[in-house]
């Protein structure tokens, strides 16, 4: 992907992130602006649009993205009360970076779904 890709950048380094967890396929790191008092971003280092490019092309990291998620939600103690993990795809899903990742959110009670 080009250098116009915000998690890219990240990924590179040409853009500071607070890392939570790496591995060698994935990183989680922190939202810069929380909607909950955990909110965690967790992408594959390699470039997928959104998570339907990334389940059709490469199912396996797909499985490696979960995975993370699962020990950060761990690592963060959210795993007793419970949290979301949600991706956004597409505009009418609210994707705002079209570098496929998932929101882990928790350590609060996070309310309905949707706004209706």
């Amino acid at each position: 992907m080009g250098t116009d890709c915000l998690f890219c950048r990240i990924v590179a380094g040409e853009i500071p992130a607070t890392i939570v967890r790496e591995t060698a396929t994935t990183l989680a790191f922190r939202d810069i602006d929380p909607k909950a008092p955990t909110h965690v971003l967790v992408i594959p280092k390699e470039h997928y649009a959104d998570v339907v490019t990334l389940a059709e092309g490469d199912p396996g990291l797909a499985g490696e993205l979960l995975g993370t998620a699962a020990v950060v939600a761990e690592e963060e103690g959210l795993t007793v009360d419970g949290f979301r993990l949600m991706f956004n795809t597409g505009p009418y899903g609210g994707q705002e970076v079209f570098h496929v990742h998932a929101h882990l959110l928790g350590g609060a009670p996070l309310g309905p779904m949707l706004c209706r």
